[in-house]
């Protein structure tokens, strides 16, 4: 599935991958070793999201996105073997390849389509 920045008008991801079920959401790129696979982590309704990084052996960029798909927090560069929160409530979490938000120039506030 294709990812853009609306409101910069860029491309994000080109095949990204829609994690709903719990156990996708679960493994996310765990033991991946492909380091430009992208995520879109869908949650049935808004919610701080909490992820961790155990058993992921790369960095990785993460958009938080609410129910209207706008940016509401991002983490760049989040490492192997730590946690992250939204700090907002969130519908959607992109797991990205790391650098893809300073490429892309991202921010809180874009608008993203998928």
């Amino acid at each position: 599935m294709l990812v853009k920045n609306a409101t910069k008008k860029t491309d994000i991801a080109e095949n990204a991958r829609l994690c709903s079920s719990l156990l996708q959401k679960a493994l996310g790129l765990m033991f991946s070793m492909n380091r430009n696979k992208c995520l879109v982590l869908e949650f049935c309704n808004e919610r701080i999201i909490s992820l961790h990084m155990f058993f992921v052996f790369y960095p990785i960029d993460v958009l938080f996105l609410d129910k209207s798909k706008i940016v509401v927090g991002k983490k760049e560069n989040f490492m192997p073997f730590s946690f992250c929160s939204s700090g907002k409530k969130s519908m959607y979490a992109l797991e990205l390849p790391a650098g893809t938000i300073k490429k892309t120039k991202t921010g809180v506030g874009d608008r993203i389509i998928f």
